[in-house]
């Protein structure tokens, strides 16, 4: 057998499967139809927290679709370029580009326009790619759709319904995946002033909406064993219980704490059994790096936001009641991973969430805290008592006089 050190499952952004571990498309969803949604020309909403592998798992879908049928071309598109920009022909220019670039970079007939300056730029360019195509049928899997707001979502959605009708080979993508953070009718009531969609919202179209899941206790296991059945590196199911407890299946705490555990706390080329220790170790490693990857953002800058900062610090210290629960706060926080309701009940995440986010949330006061410019230990570890009454006399000295 031969023996190589390879990343685990990759939530962070693009991957290559040769050099990750992962887990069948189908077993992360909920909802999901995948099929389906092909073969009955449908579109469909996907949505999840950071950090749960969406991208990770459109990537793949394209490749197993790419690979398994010879009558549709599948490509992933992401959006992201489309953030803060809020003229709706710079935006739609913005999504052009994107369809261009990525269609290029998937070895996809790559579609072009005249002009691209219309209103109607994505429609245009998404009757010309399938045209390109043709005969097969083209499939699009739009990522970071959340970071379009105001008119160029509405005018982007508006766009995909007026093809919808001639969908089909040659003329218009038969299947569409929109992505993100919500569902699509919560983007569409924040637009229309808190008003809910009626049938004549810009996307009355959406056959389903899915969810992206953490990973099961068994998926976890799951993961571990690809890495066994490679290397021959067991990991005991203490060591494999602990890592559930610690990141109740978050699919990227799960991978740092495999990778950790086997490429730093063990050596790369170590392939001894992964304990409890190692896990422990790992996780330490992890809090004390101040690691989150919940976004491109670092977790202090969300924190800025008042209203996560002041849900967050009432989570940690157990204060959540009703009001907090209902508010725009809170559904940020389950948007962005931090928080979940379990049972009735609402709670940070998982356990290293909530220590990393206590050690943020208090970073500064740890900083302020200055460190004792006096000795007091002796070098066999014993308190040294004279050098402690000397200091607590001088402390005296100084402040009696106020008391």
């Amino acid at each position: 057998m031969t023996k190589r050190a390879v990343r685990f499952f990759n939530t962070t952004g693009p991957c290559n499967p040769d050099d990750h571990y992962m887990l069948p498309p189908e077993d992360r969803l909920k909802g999901a139809q995948l099929h389906r949604y092909i073969n009955d020309k449908l579109y469909w909403v996907l949505h999840a927290p950071r950090q749960t592998g969406k991208t990770t798992f459109l990537q793949n879908w394209m490749r197993e679709i790419n690979a398994s049928r010879e009558d549709v071309v599948a490509c992933y598109v992401s959006v992201e370029t489309c953030q803060g920009i809020s003229d709706i022909n710079k935006a739609m220019r913005t999504i052009y580009s994107a369809i261009r670039f990525f269609s290029k970079t998937s070895n996809i007939p790559i579609p072009t326009l005249n002009n691209i300056d219309s209103e109607g730029l994505v429609q245009e360019i998404l009757s010309k790619w399938a045209e390109l195509v043709a005969p097969k049928s083209l499939i699009v899997l739009f990522d970071e759709v959340d970071v379009l707001e105001g008119e160029p979502m509405i005018s982007f959605l508006r766009q995909l319904r007026g093809g919808f009708a001639k969908r089909g080979a040659g003329s218009f993508p038969i299947s569409i995946v929109l992505v993100g953070l919500r569902d699509l009718k919560d983007y569409i009531t924040k637009l229309k002033d808190g008003v809910a969609p009626n049938p004549g919202s810009p996307f009355n179209i959406k056959e389903d909406s899915a969810v992206i899941g953490n990973f099961s206790q068994a998926a976890v296991a799951h993961l571990f064993a690809q890495r066994t059945e490679e290397t021959g590196q067991q990991i005991t199911q203490e060591a494999l219980d602990y890592v559930w407890e610690l990141s109740k299946g978050q699919p990227w705490i799960v991978n740092n704490l495999f990778k950790r555990a086997t490429m730093r706390v063990l050596d790369a080329n170590d392939y001894s059994t992964v304990t409890y220790d190692h896990i422990r170790e790992a996780c330490e490693q992890m809090v004390l790096a101040r690691e989150t990857h919940l976004d491109i953002d670092s977790l202090a800058n969300r924190l800025d936001d008042p209203r996560i900062r002041i849900v967050m610090g009432k989570m940690i210290s157990g204060e959540t009641d009703t009001n907090l629960v209902q508010s725009e706060g809170f559904r940020l926080c389950m948007d962005w991973g931090l928080v979940v309701i379990e049972n009735g009940s609402s709670q940070v995440v998982n356990p290293i969430y909530r220590e990393m986010l206590a050690r943020e949330m208090t970073y500064g006061a740890q900083l302020a805290i200055p460190e004792p410019n006096w000795r007091w230990q002796k070098n066999d570890g014993t308190l040294d008592m004279d050098n402690l009454m000397r200091e607590f006399q001088k402390f005296w000295r100084k402040h009696s006089a106020v008391w």
